[in-house]
């Protein structure tokens, strides 16, 4: 897709038409390939292994491999899961509805409650069982091959409680960056894909 097209899709929001389980598993295969997905995981992978030389991952391009392997499987988990699988099942939109046209104090509201409630393919309001179930399961999963990743039972929940917590980040960044946007006149793709990858790191 070009890149006017994609910041046009930014800017406007999704469609109102539902999307079918076909359309979310290619949604899902979208994200993970997305070339601005590839930088922002190369790039983190790069400065996380070049600050600490003694990590689990282990020095040099051997542990900044370790670190994109682990970086990739962990995205690949999420979007099966938390794009693809389970919004088929429960019939859920995972796709984030910005309000444009809405005051700030409302958006902001919105933005916060899209990590519990959610638009489902009707239209209609539903928990996101994306977000409260997925990352149970991703964590889940991450824990079985995350080197040097405590897996204990209160680990695993402040993990997900602390990514519940900053889920929103992610909701703010694409509610009102495009806002900002347009005054500024840049093209906010690439700083949508960083400061996502930066939100799901160590999850």
């Amino acid at each position: 897709m070009p890149l006017r097209d994609r910041y046009t899709r930014f800017i406007n929001g999704p469609a109102v038409k539902p999307l079918t389980p076909k359309e979310k598993g290619r949604l899902a295969m979208r994200n993970v390939i997305d070339p601005f997905n590839a930088i922002t995981i190369l790039g983190e992978s790069a400065i996380f292994v070049g600050s600490d030389s003694h990590s689990p991952y282990g020095p040099g391009m051997a542990g900044f491999g370790r670190r994109v392997g682990v970086s990739y499987s962990q995205e690949m988990t999420g979007e099966f899961f938390n794009t693809f699988l389970i919004p088929s099942i429960v019939h859920q939109d995972p796709r984030y509805h910005r309000m444009p046209h809405a005051g700030y104090p409302r958006r902001v509201v919105h933005a916060i409650a899209q990590v519990i409630w959610t638009q489902g393919d009707n239209g209609k309001g539903m928990l996101n069982y994306a977000n409260l179930i997925g990352n149970l399961i991703d964590d889940e999963i991450s824990n079985a091959y995350v080197p040097g990743r405590e897996t204990t039972a209160g680990a695993t929940t402040e993990r997900y409680a602390i990514g519940l917590a900053t889920a929103p980040i992610d909701n703010f960044v694409t509610e009102f960056l495009p806002d900002i946007a347009r005054h500024v006149h840049i093209q906010i793709v690439l700083v949508q894909r960083v400061i996502n990858q930066v939100a799901r790191t160590d999850r």
